[in-house]
């Protein structure tokens, strides 16, 4: 019998509506109840995720920033966190700008950008150089709706030792995939990975790999499945 689940978010947690339904949160609260950890895991930043794994009646344990980070938000302890370097940040920086691209942030509560797209991304009102000095930060993401740019920036991007793009837009994945409208792509440290972060996890909990299941339905979910029982 399984004692812990991950799970992805987006297209496998909740339906193409973005909506958690209610008979999948009633299946969630059932297995928490016998003491079955259910973590949420996506490429989300930390608050997000937090709050989809708490309206999903989830484990208080959550994965985010694909694996940058795992946090207990029930006792308000950072169980691992792998942040890029301010120097790095600045570089990746320096490319979104470049090519004229939403340049975010995942640094822990907030999503930090240079062109906030919504209500939950905060503007960058000081140099990139005075925010990595008081920030950290454990991904990066790059946004933009032109395709030719941004595989130019990713291009640059992937010229950079000890970084790794850890999840992007189908479009950049396949050349006979339609353009989306927005196009993305996730930038952190190599050994970032879901599957890392699993491994973390669940040595922290003392529970055997073969005791876990994923359950996703994108490229930064591979990971995971490499790890778990099969």
């Amino acid at each position: 019998m399984y004692k812990i689940i991950f799970v992805d978010i987006d297209g496998t947690l909740r339906n193409s509506k973005k909506e958690t339904t209610e008979r999948t949160k009633r299946a969630i609260k059932a297995l928490v109840e016998k003491g079955i950890h259910v973590v949420i895991s996506s490429g989300r930043y930390r608050k997000y995720t937090e709050n989809v794994s708490t309206e999903a009646f989830a484990s208080s344990y959550i994965i985010s920033s694909n694996g940058g980070e795992i946090f207990d938000y029930k006792n308000k302890e950072i169980i691992y966190e792998n942040n890029l370097d301010p120097q790095t940040i600045i570089y990746l920086y320096n490319i979104a700008k470049k090519y004229k691209l939403q340049f975010v942030m995942n640094s822990r509560d907030n999503r930090v950008a240079n062109y906030p797209s919504n209500n939950e991304d905060i503007m960058l009102e000081q140099p990139i150089e005075e925010f990595v000095r008081n920030n950290t930060s454990v991904q990066c993401v790059f946004v933009g709706k032109d395709l030719e740019k941004i595989k130019k920036a990713k291009c640059e991007v992937e010229k950079k030792n000890g970084l790794k793009i850890i999840n992007l837009s189908k479009a950049l994945l396949q050349e006979n995939i339609q353009t989306e409208a927005s196009l993305f792509f996730d930038v952190a440290l190599e050994n970032t990975s879901k599957g890392n972060a699993i491994k973390r996890l669940c040595k922290y909990l003392k529970i055997d790999l073969k005791d876990s299941v994923a359950i996703g339905d994108s490229y930064n979910d591979l990971s995971m499945f490499k790890v778990v029982r099969t």
